[in-house]
């Protein structure tokens, strides 16, 4: 069967090959058996042995002319067959040829495209040989593509970038090649394909120019590393001014509160508040300064501790009372029942902001009050603060200016009433960094209503805990006699508690109210006048079981009507008016029971007290505080005399009780001679001395110094002289304990 086939296949490639040939042997043994058929019939027919027979002749012949009819027939179907494969074959030769033809379209766009690309092509073998190179690489490398086919030619590499492999295969890398152009950063593709079945794959690499993006990132990179160490430069630059300018105003408001002790006529004692307050508020700016240059260079951290929510606030209304009876103002603070007990985050920084906006409210007012109002967010966990005060308002086209740094509401603003204008970019900036808000709503002279929003979530601890109990006043009359805005937020308390409060700031018209009922309690505020609040104390005997007296912190001290069967101070705590509105009448008040002989204590003795400071004023200071408050002082110089006075203490038996260490001093700083000392007490297995830094640096890491040296806390500069007395009575109580 392989032996026909194969002669099959020579015979029809020989017809395609010489058709002529093949025709002429075909037409001439058609016409050889033709003429040989006919030519024998007829001599046949012509023999005298043929037995002719005319009859059978004709049907012979019949037989013939049909058996000739019937092939004639069949190949006039077959060649119709033949000329319908032939039709459709030349359509599809068409249809092949037009698609031959678009391919080869095609074929050229590719290759124009692909030879015409911005990027570099190039295509090379498993030898490294070039067997495509694009007119880009062509152009890059300066030689025709020729010339660069069937060679191993690549560009010097003069750096080389980082490399990365995708999940594909392909090689992506940065390179530098120097080129007859320059040196250019390249972006290089890598990756085989194949472009032909049965054949080796080819490594194809796409390369794109990226000089320009490159050399911009790194001006970039550049930049922003000098810009870093710029904003480093200036928290260092920061941080070393304000312990230079620290170090002086330690000793003006120091020695001005040494000299305000002293014996001094009334014009002297003037003088000497004003420079201590003066030096306050210097301090006050260094500070706003220091915190601005924190969030400026994005070292603002928050702490996320639970702290007690109403404490805070009323802490808050506490520090800022005096400062606001002193302008004859009034500041009250209502926080919500429904908001929980303690909260988690970062109580110094909300104290930090709400001091600024309270602050700022009685900087500006000049009639009235300032409210401190908290009560639940509009999202869940989200608390707000609102600031309400009746001063001067804040016009609309300088409502959103007063955001930026160093400015104000205007020039009139900022020259009545002084200051920089970072109070408010600072609290704003602490807000968003807190991930809350902080809007403003204010009418000029009629005030304005700052409100802080931001989201605490309750501790699990306090979960169910309430501040203190709540009175139960459902169904009592309560009559408050005030006026201002701590009157109506008492009022909106005591509602909350269930009473029926009625609300009158007309002294008459509550002495007339008086008969009307029974009441529970009748609250008077001294600020109507002294005698007044007196007599409505006598005329409420027969009508109120518990009469109380509003007093400011001033007044505490001062005689009032034994009628009034207590007193409350303001700015009211939510708590002590509990506590007062839930005694009974035979209870006597606790605040007006004589109180007990207090036990007379030993006087503690002092403590040796061993103090470097470089600063001579500072150093005459510390010995002058420490010695009024009964402690022995020894002072060194620096930090050398420093260890070496430690070193000779402990060596004769009589160690120093305490250590105020400075940080920067000369020969020997404070960190360096902490460590020195912390490593004679690991080596003698001796007392451990307490050492509490002195420094004017208030950054972090400066504090994370202190207490990796070995030091037990720090004291700041200006040296606030409470916290010195809290720190050393702790220490003084904490030495008899253990003795």
């Amino acid at each position: 069967m392989d032996r026909t086939f194969r002669v099959k296949v020579r015979m029809r490639r020989f017809r395609r090959q010489h058709p002529r040939i093949a025709f002429a042997i075909r037409s001439f043994m058609i016409f050889s058996a033709t003429f040989g058929g006919a030519y024998g019939f007829v001599s046949g027919s012509r023999s005298e042995n043929s037995g002719y027979d005319p009859n059978t002749f004709a049907i012979g012949a019949s037989f013939l002319f049909a058996l000739a009819c019937l092939g004639l027939a069949t190949l006039s179907m077959r060649l119709r067959f033949v000329n319908k494969r032939m039709r459709a074959l030349a359509a599809h030769n068409e249809a092949l040829i037009d698609r031959n033809w678009e391919l080869k379209e095609a074929e050229e766009r590719a290759r124009s495209l692909f030879e015409s690309q911005g990027d570099l092509i190039v295509l090379r073998d498993t030898q490294g040989r070039i067997t495509f190179a694009n007119d880009a690489y062509c152009a890059l490398a300066g030689q025709d593509r020729g010339a660069l086919v069937g060679t191993r030619f690549d560009f010097d590499v003069l750096e080389q970038g980082d490399s990365a492999r995708e999940s594909n295969g392909t090689r992506i890398h940065d390179q530098r090649i120097m080129t007859p152009l320059g040196a250019r950063w390249i972006a290089w593709r890598e990756g085989y394909v194949r472009l032909d079945a049965g054949q080796a794959a080819e490594l194809q690499s796409v390369g794109r120019d990226v000089t320009d993006r490159t050399e911009t990132e790194r001006a970039l990179s550049e930049a922003r590393d000098q810009a870093d160490a710029a904003n480093r430069a200036k928290s260092r630059f920061l941080a070393m001014a304000s312990h230079e300018i620290r170090t002086p105003l330690n000793g003006i408001i120091g020695m001005g509160g040494l000299l305000l002790d002293t014996h001094l006529t009334p014009e002297q004692t003037t003088y000497a508040r004003a420079v201590k307050t003066s030096g306050e508020a210097l301090m006050a700016l260094i500070e706003e300064l220091l915190d601005y240059s924190k969030i400026e260079a994005g070292k603002l951290d928050l702490e996320q501790r639970p702290f007690a929510l109403s404490t805070l606030i009323e802490e808050i209304t506490e520090l800022l009372a005096p400062r606001a009876q002193a302008k004859q103002l009034e500041i009250a603070a209502y926080v919500d029942e429904r908001l929980p007990l303690e909260v988690v985050g970062d109580a110094a920084r909300l104290r930090q902001v709400l001091l600024n906006l309270a602050g700022n409210a009685i900087k500006f007012t000049a009639n009235g009050g300032v409210a401190l109002i908290v009560e639940p967010g509009i999202w869940p966990n989200e608390i707000s603060f609102l600031v309400r005060d009746t001063g001067i308002g804040i016009a609309p086209e300088a409502q959103q200016r007063i955001f930026r740094e160093f400015e104000q509401a205007d020039e009139r603003v900022a020259r009545t009433y002084g200051g920089t204008g970072l109070g408010l970019a600072i609290s704003e900036r602490i807000v968003r960094r807190m991930g809350g808000r902080i809007t403003l709503t204010s009418e000029l002279d009629k005030g304005s209503t700052f409100e802080v929003a931001v989201p605490l979530a309750p501790s699990q601890a306090s979960a169910g805990q309430t501040a203190f109990p709540s009175p139960d006043l459902t169904g009592k009359s309560i009559l408050l006699v005030a006026d201002g805005i701590e009157a109506s937020l008492i009022a909106r308390r005591l509602e909350h508690w269930g009473g029926q409060t009625c609300l009158v700031s007309d002294a008459s018209v509550a002495e007339a109210l008086l008969p009307e009922r029974s009441w529970h309690a009748v609250l008077v505020d001294r600020a109507v006048g002294a005698t007044v609040a007196d007599h409505l104390a006598e005329a409420a005997r027969a009508h109120a079981l518990q009469r109380l007296v509003l007093l400011t912190p001033g007044s505490r001290h001062e005689e009032f009507s034994p009628d009034f069967t207590g007193f409350l101070v303001k700015p009211l705590r939510a708590a002590s008016l509990a506590a007062r509105l839930a005694l009974t009448p035979e209870v006597a008040s606790p605040e007006l029971a004589p109180e007990p002989p207090a036990e007379t204590a030993a006087p503690a003795k002092g403590l040796s007290i061993l103090v470097a400071e470089d600063n001579e004023i500072n150093a005459l200071l510390m010995r002058s505080l420490l010695t009024k408050l009964g402690h022995r002082v020894v002072i060194a110089v620096h930090g050398e005399a420093a260890l070496e006075s430690w070193l000779a203490a402990s060596s004769a038996g009589t160690p120093y009780d305490l250590v105020l260490m400075d940080i920067q001093m000369p020969q020997l700083d404070g960190i360096e001679a902490t460590r020195r000392i912390r490593a004679h007490e690991s080596a003698t297995d001796g007392h451990t001395t307490p050492i509490l830094a002195l420094t004017a640096n208030t950054l972090v890491e400066d504090r994370y110094a202190c207490f990796e040296a070995g030091m037990n806390g720090f004291l700041i500069k200006p040296l606030d002289r409470e916290k010195l007395e809290e720190a050393l009575a702790g220490l003084a109580k904490a030495r008899h304990l253990a003795v």
